[in-house]
């Protein structure tokens, strides 16, 4: 296996595994549920790029080791980074996923995700922008960002606000979590393969001597299941979730499911409306608006507005909240942060409207995203 001037820690942390045309990396920090550190990152980057223009790699398959396919970013990291005084570096962390989510969304070759267990935020940004995502009833999804004090990124107002009706913004202000048939439901996962039929799927895949996003189709259609979807699903309520987040404002989603719960109170109107109490107030409205400019932009758009965003995020200077939502959520763990401002009606527009702003901040740059040529008619479609 080249080794493309990787470290050993890169190398063992994103293993890959070479069988005829087929390339098999697999996310390898099972202890922290594979959550992307920088070298993670790099080093997907760095053999996504190299395999493009391999001729003798003509399908590349990605999954993770042990419970999970991949929680996330490793924020914990950059928040002690911004502690330090050096956001900056977590800024540069940033610089860097977005500009893998952009190599995936807009890849030449099939990219088939094996997403059998966690899949969150930074883990959706390795896997959905990419052409196949294989669901099992293993899998748990979610993009849970605003209890953190952050926002969906990743791409995430791209792919979120295509989701059908306006079940995105739903999925990306409460940070719900879906199961694999419901990934299967929304168009999130493309097959749902049962998790005993994987090794056979994988089998079947590194036999490919193809980049022919039909052959691949055609391969895993073969092991796919149609899943029933449990009797409480939030798709099922897909009315409710059109009626009340479709609204304009954060505000006046809250008011209508709140009205909705006067008239018929039950678990899923008390959870959602409970979600977004709990959530960072300028979360969900940077949030809101995110996911609705996503709907009318292309993938590249969308991460060179949500790195502007992050870099705000990062900076703090509107709000600290991902500092604190990081404390209480995933350092301190006593699940109880303080956000500040601390109501909806404490966030203005103008607040808002300056995480969409360039940062006036010396030496800082827009996100610059690499040239891309000689691409699929799908990664055409998303730019």
């Amino acid at each position: 296996m080249a080794s493309f001037g990787s470290t050993r820690g890169e190398e063992d942390s994103v293993p890959v595994q070479q069988k005829l045309f087929v390339r098999t990396l697999t996310l390898n920090r099972p202890r922290q549920l594979n959550a992307l550190n920088f070298e993670m990152i790099s080093r997907l980057l760095e053999l996504f790029l190299a395999y493009e223009k391999d001729d003798n790699v003509k399908l590349v398959i990605v999954k993770g080791k042990g419970r999970a396919f991949c929680a996330g970013g490793d924020v914990a990291a950059v928040v002690r980074q911004i502690n330090e005084g050096n956001w900056r570096l977590g800024a540069h962390f940033f610089q860097k996923e977005f500009t893998l989510n952009y190599l995936l969304a807009t890849y030449s070759k099939p990219q088939v995700s094996i997403l059998n267990g966690i899949v969150m935020g930074g883990g959706a940004g390795v896997s959905i922008h990419g052409r196949f995502r294989v669901a099992t009833e293993n899998s748990v999804f979610a993009m849970p960002e605003t209890a953190l004090g952050l926002f969906p990124d990743v791409g995430a107002s791209y792919y979120l606000s295509r989701l059908p009706g306006f079940f995105g913004e739903y999925v990306g202000l409460t940070g719900t979590r879906l199961d694999g048939a419901e990934m299967l439901a929304c168009g999130l996962a493309t097959h749902f393969v049962p998790s005993t039929r994987l090794s056979l799927l994988e089998e079947a895949l590194c036999k490919v001597d193809s980049s022919d996003f039909a052959i691949i189709q055609a391969i895993i259609d073969k092991y796919s299941q149609n899943p029933t979807l449990k009797e409480k699903s939030a798709y099922y309520r897909m009315d409710v979730i059109d009626k009340c987040f479709s609204r304009r404002t954060v505000e006046e989603i809250l008011s209508a499911l709140e009205k909705e719960a006067t008239n018929n109170a039950d678990a899923w109107l008390t959870s959602t409306i409970q979600a977004l109490k709990k959530a960072s107030p300028m979360s969900l409205k940077i949030s809101l608006k995110s996911i609705r400019e996503g709907r009318l932009q292309g993938v590249g758009q969308c991460l060179v507005r949500e790195y502007r965003m992050v870099c705000h995020v990062l900076k703090g200077e509107v709000s600290k909240d991902f500092r604190e939502g990081c404390r209480a959520i995933l350092l301190d763990k006593d699940k109880n942060p303080k956000w500040e401002p601390s109501k909806l009606e404490l966030v203005t527009n103008h607040m808002v409207e300056q995480y969409f702003s360039k940062l006036d901040d010396e030496g800082w740059e827009e996100l610059e995203l690499p040239a891309r040529s000689n691409l699929p008619v799908t990664a055409i479609a998303k730019l």
